[in-house]
């Protein structure tokens, strides 16, 4: 039976059922132990280098430094070289080809919504589910943080705060964010990795009076960019010191990195109060937290004895520090030698909570469990784990891409701004173990070895990428959203570069309906400008009248089914789409 709402419970009500909560256990194996609180911390774009304890000489982490000695810290632990993938797998226990969130922005950022969760699978065994931050894998129903599995949800939309799927009017700022609770927009005070921590402690604090097991899930937009808006006292800080150590000749991102340095100091500082809080409510021991990152780092810098930022699939970009807490159950200073994945995080936590995987479902990581109790004799065989990302819709065959089992390395770093496999790049092979930098290819020398190692990788294309990537459509027209927000952030853009100057979203309803739509800009058109909204095959006009930012088009028939909509401003050359668009069912 679940637990009741973690809003509605008297003290008094708490102690009796955190007692009948505990009181099974008292019956059970000495070796049982009690469901954990479980939370997982991951920023966004720091780096393998940007911690104290990994040997980062101008960096103050001493709470993540805390942090790492009290844990069991995984050697080798790999992520995708992009966001968006690794909370795909994250999530799903499955590489993010199979859930068909495969790129960051461009309608490619959305996870299927049969997709199982961790959260829904934590939730499903009695868990209060919370996420704080950022979610990144659909802003609409039912592809939501919120419809996904967590039962409270403050995050922002799209791939970080600065991005067109934020409301217009926060102004890409980081302090004062505007969020959204629950799915409803929300001004917040402080500065967005605060309010985060602060979010999740006030949380725990409820959830610890109820007696029921908790899930949180932090995830900062930081220090990932835009990078005008850091705490200012630490960016002042940073930028007065020598950063030449860490800059590896990279002298004119000195300004970036000290502002990169700021946010990361700050999240140190807010790891630190959560830590704090654990122990003030009595939970330390009952809490399982981790700590990871989701990619390489934004800028070309110190990440300990490797080379590579995010985007690559060299290991600075692939490679994220894993530190797994637990006192009393797990030991403190143990460190995992065996390869390990984002892919594994899923079973792992599901086995800690003695949660089985839903029925049905298909993962492809494994618990690492066995690894992190350090219990002698384990069997692990060796596999194969391969990281793939490159902008586009598909995992074209070994374009950007590498496969490491054991000591050897296969890497193909075609680029990750390509779409399509562009000309001929040579493989390469490294002995990881021996050449952790990747200096010495060994491609020429181990034939046999290549030869392998490509043949692994065709066998994972085959099974895990699927022939043909069908995007993932955005569902309006439904009483979950009765206000659906289309962004560029999950437009495919028909015309410019970036973000793209005009595009197309590719929606779904389930019925015919006729609504509104409401066409915004970012800043006042400076003439009357003739607008054509394409509604499948529906064509519909109005005019954007001079000094005016919203439009409003009423009686919009939206078909049933699968259709796509465009809205063009101008004409010519110089014809734009939209910034964003409402759509409503009335």
């Amino acid at each position: 039976m679940l637990m009741p709402n973690r809003y509605s419970q008297p003290k008094r009500l708490a102690v009796v059922l955190r007692l009948l909560y505990w009181l099974p256990l008292l019956f059970a194996p000495l070796t049982a132990w009690a469901k954990p609180n479980i939370i997982v911390i991951i920023t966004d774009d720091q780096g393998f280098g940007d911690f104290g304890v990994m040997g980062n000489t101008v960096l103050d982490t001493p709470h993540l430094d805390a942090f790492a000695k009290q844990s069991t810290t995984f050697d080798r632990f790999y992520v995708s070289p992009v966001c968006t993938p690794t909370r795909a797998s994250l999530m799903t226990g499955r590489y993010h080809q199979r859930t068909g969130a495969v790129d960051t922005w461009k309608g490619r950022s959305i996870m299927r919504a049969e997709e199982v969760t961790l959260a829904e699978a934590l939730k499903g065994a009695g868990y209060a589910t919370g996420i704080f931050g950022k979610w990144h894998l659909g802003d609409s129903y039912p592809f939501r943080a919120m419809d996904q599995g967590f039962e409270y949800s403050i995050v922002h939309k799209g791939g970080g705060l600065g991005q067109p799927s934020e409301p217009i009017e926060n102004n890409r700022r980081y302090t004062d964010p505007i969020l959204f609770r629950d799915g409803k927009k929300v001004q917040t005070k402080g500065y967005c990795t605060d309010v985060y921590f602060d979010e999740a402690i006030d949380y725990i604090e409820k959830q610890s009076q109820t007696g029921r097991p908790f899930f949180a899930y932090i995830a900062t937009n930081a220090p990932h960019g835009p990078f005008h808006d850091v705490p200012e006292d630490l960016y002042e800080k940073y930028k007065a010191k020598d950063l030449s150590p860490i800059l590896l000749g990279n002298e004119k991102t000195a300004d970036t990195v000290a502002r990169v340095f700021a946010m990361v100091e700050n999240i140190d500082q807010n790891v630190g109060r959560l830590m704090a809080a654990l122990k003030r409510l009595e939970q330390d021991n009952e809490t399982l937290v981790l700590f990871m990152l989701d990619n390489g780092p934004n800028t070309m810098r110190y990440v300990g004895e490797m080379r590579g930022m995010k985007t690559n699939v060299y290991e600075g970009g692939v490679r994220s520090p894993l530190f797994v807490r637990w006192p009393g159950r797990f030991e403190a200073g143990h460190v995992v030698k065996q390869t390990a994945a984002h892919i594994d995080l899923m079973p792992t936590l599901l086995e800690a909570a003695g949660v089985e995987l839903p029925r049905g479902v298909a993962i492809d990581g494994r618990s690492l469990l066995p690894l992190i109790e350090g219990k002698p004799g384990v069997d692990w065989p060796e596999r194969s784990i391969v990281m793939q990302a490159h902008r586009g819709t598909s995992g074209e065959k070994f374009h950007h891409c590498m496969l490491i089992r054991g000591k050897w390395k296969l890497v193909r770093p075609s680029g990750f701004q390509n779409q399509t496999l562009d000309g001929e790049v040579p493989f390469e092979l490294y002995d990881i173990h021996s050449d952790p930098r990747e200096q010495n290819n060994l491609a020429s020398e181990k034939p046999d070895v290549l030869a392998d190692l490509k043949q692994a990788y065709l066998q994972w294309h085959e099974d895990v990428v699927p022939d043909d990537h069908i995007p993932v459509r955005i569902i309006v027209g439904t009483e979950h959203e009765p206000t659906s927000v289309l962004t560029r952030q999950d437009w495919f853009p028909t015309t410019g570069g970036g973000w793209g100057q005009n595009g197309e979203w590719m929606l779904h309803s389930e019925r015919a309906y006729r609504g509104g739509a409401t066409l915004l800009l970012r800043k006042p058109v400076t003439e009357d400008l003739p607008v054509r909204l394409i509604v499948g095959d529906q064509v519909l006009t109005g005019v954007f009248k001079e000094g005016t930012a919203r439009l409003i088009i009423a009686d919009v028939p939206f078909p049933e089914g699968d259709f796509e909509m465009t809205a063009t401003i101008g004409e010519g050359d110089k014809a734009f789409g939209p910034w964003q668009i409402e759509l409503t069912t009335e």
